[in-house]
């Protein structure tokens, strides 16, 4: 399942010298492949710092407002073959601001802040734009390092504008209603092999030979080769949920080109955990998080009416899930839109009024907030297949995956009798890697010896089901000088540049100054959402209910 990340608070952020254009990628480049590659990568990092990157108003496809201004980075479909075709990534880019405060403002006074370089963002997915990353600049949360940093995002390859990639057609991935049923039959079962067989065969028909190139390892080397065209002798770099995965195969690589790195939510990357571990493992913390939801809820019960006790929530819930399997909630919202949107409340607890409101709501006769928050968008199922698109070629080809549907049927079989909430929908998103025309990788063995990075920033929610906390302990034992932030007893997916103020402090501290704890430090977890009715959010005023 798509491990999905936010930046902060916004719902779903010089010169180049010869000798780092003339080396080899340092450190674990042994395992992304052939030299060939490491040498492709040089190439194209040189030929990138030389063009560099026009930045000019954002085409309107983009939507983004000014003051971002967009340009292109050209890399190397295949690293092996640097001077074969090429494709282009879109980046975006708000220059830093040197100040921070305003003049008469609030009493604040004006700070002239150095500029550090570029910061570039990568969201997660995998599939997901970075794009509107450098719109956290005019955030209070963001204020001062976007005085110290460009903020720059991108659209990895496949994704967007970025040489695109498609498995089906839009339409019918948005198809609606659908079922998802959280025990299926046998019956079911069948119809889900034939669909995964059909998308697995859609996605090599469609890309051709190029499906191969979908992978980490060209998302790492085209990190570099973005360094390069920013003009960056080292990279600064935030990645969120998968983003750090592919990071963390940056900082195996190219050790000696990392100036600052920050790690939110991390992916376990251990080469066993990739990525069919990884999945059972999110499976079974969404378990944990929804019964986190329902128990928020029911103490909550005088605004939502839903049950006084997580229980009674769960059977509220399943007669929702009854009655729009029976009537599809504004025709569109069926059991599998339901919960696709209530698996928000896994990701993110400022989803949890909203959700929570949208239940309640319907019980009592109003399926409206249901409908805005669940049915299918027609104007965003080009972007939502594509980004499915790129999800599934990336982790397909990044590692083995099970080929015996057996082996499958078994493992979530077992998980599903612990962990009903997520499992079989995880396990349908994930079926097409049973199938995978391409060749598949072997996982990289990530991990650096002491003095080869500076220092880097592990952020991880205790109780985050997307990137369960298991993952930020390997990743730090892997990556030696790494420090960890943990916020204890929040689970919320992605937390920098959140309500967090202990944990901005500790990214605010890093990315201006490079000081980190020691070792490892601890948050207080983020307020709980305040509940609020439908009602009430109607009396003050607030915007409507998305």
């Amino acid at each position: 399942m798509r491990a999905v990340a936010k930046y902060g608070a916004l719902v779903t952020l010089g010169s180049l010298v010869l000798s780092t254009l003339t080396a080899a990628p340092a450190g674990g480049a042994d395992f992304a492949g052939t030299s060939s590659e490491a040498r492709g990568t040089v190439v194209a990092a040189k030929r990138a710092a030389a063009a560099g990157i026009t930045f000019r108003a954002c085409p309107k496809a983009e939507m983004l407002p000014a003051p971002l201004k967009c340009g292109t980075v050209e890399v190397p479909l295949d690293y092996t073959r640097p001077d074969g075709e090429r494709i282009k990534l879109t980046v975006s880019r708000v220059k830093a601001s040197g100040r921070t405060g305003a003049a008469g403002g609030e009493g604040k006074a004006v700070e002239t802040v150095r500029r550090q370089g570029a910061l570039v963002y990568n969201p997660g997915g995998p599939g997901s734009s970075g794009m509107a990353f450098p719109l956290a600049a005019m955030m209070p949360e963001w204020k001062r390092i976007a005085a110290a940093y460009d903020m720059v995002g991108y659209a990895p390859r496949g994704v967007g504008r970025s040489a695109p990639l498609s498995c089906q057609n839009a339409a019918d991935f948005a198809k609606a209603p659908t079922l998802a049923p959280t025990y299926p039959t046998e019956s079911y079962k069948r119809e889900r092999i034939s669909r995964a067989k059909a998308y697995a065969q859609g996605c090599a028909r469609n890309a051709g030979a190029s499906l191969r190139h979908y992978t980490s390892l060209n998302n790492a080397r085209d990190l570099d080769v973005l360094r390069a065209a920013l003009g960056e002798k080292k990279l600064s770099f935030m990645g969120a949920s998968y983003g750090t995965y592919f990071g963390a195969l940056y900082a195996s690589l190219f050790p000696s080109h990392v100036r600052r790195m920050v790690f939110d939510s991390a992916v376990n990357p251990a080469p066993d955990q990739i990525w069919y571990r990884n999945n059972l493992d999110q499976s079974f913390a969404f378990e944990r998080r929804w019964a986190d939801f329902r128990a928020w809820v029911a103490k909550h019960d005088a605004t939502y009416h839903l049950g006084t006790t997580p229980d009674e929530v769960q059977r509220n819930y399943e007669r929702v899930r009854a009655e729009v399997a029976h009537r599809p909630a504004g025709g569109k919202v069926g059991p599998g839109q339901l919960h696709a949107a209530m698996l928000g409340v896994g990701y993110y607890d400022d989803y949890w009024a909203i959700r929570a409101t949208a239940l309640s709501e319907f019980l009592k006769g109003n399926t409206k907030p249901l409908v805005d928050q669940a049915a299918p968008r027609a104007a965003a199922a080009v972007d939502n297949e594509n980004s499915n698109a790129v999800y599934t070629a990336v982790e397909c080809n990044d590692a083995p995956w099970p080929t015996d549907w057996k082996v499958w049927d078994r493992d979530n079989t077992r998980l599903a009798e612990v962990a009903p909430f997520e499992t079989w929908d995880n396990a349908w998103m994930n079926l097409p890697c049973a199938f995978w025309p391409a060749q598949r990788q072997k996982p990289a063995d990530i991990r650096t010896s002491a003095g080869e990075l500076p220092p880097t920033l592990i952020l991880a929610a205790e109780r985050d089901a997307a990137t369960p906390y298991p993952g930020a302990l390997e990743l730090q034992r892997r990556l030696a000088g790494s420090v960890l932030v943990t916020e204890r007893g929040a689970g919320t997916h992605g937390i920098a540049g959140g309500t967090n103020e202990c944990v901005n402090d500790h990214v605010e501290a890093y990315l201006l100054t490079g000081k980190t704890p020691v070792r490892r430090a601890e948050c207080a977890p983020h307020a709980e959402p305040n509940p609020v009715s439908l009602d009430e959010r109607s009396g003050r005023g607030l915007p409507p209910v998305v």
